[in-house]
């Protein structure tokens, strides 16, 4: 594992912690860090989040991280030893969202499936 990578998840458990631990806005309560890519000059920090809930939570959260981004690169300028502490942008992660839909789609596949299967009449042998 190089550095870079390093980086990018003591950032991310350290984001994630704060945001969990420390933030007491409850518009941030059903936030998970998913993923934090810093750049190679370490003056930008890209932290991916979800959140659980529908589209009106995720622009709650969009509203909270943002509005507490300052106190967040503050904490980490004090828990994560870097020379330069990056400028920390929050982008939303449909992916979680997406699997979620996915697997309800496969689980209504089989549900109807499994009701098809028992509207076939057995034959005799």
């Amino acid at each position: 594992m190089g550095r870079m990578e390093r980086v990018n998840q003591l950032m991310k458990r350290e984001i994630g912690g704060m945001i969990q631990r420390e933030i007491q806005d409850p518009r941030l309560q059903f936030v998970s860090v998913t993923g934090v890519s810093v750049s190679p000059d370490f003056h930008r920090a890209r932290v991916t989040f979800s959140v659980l809930g529908d589209k009106d939570r995720v622009v709650e959260a969009e509203q909270g991280l943002a509005s507490a981004r300052g106190y967040i690169r503050r904490l980490v300028a004090k828990k994560v030893q870097l020379r330069i502490t990056p400028e920390i942008e929050f982008v939303y992660d449909p992916s979680i969202e997406y699997s979620v839909r996915i697997e309800k789609t496969f689980a209504d596949i089989n549900q109807q499936s499994a009701g098809e299967a028992s509207d076939v009449p057995e034959e005799n042998c």
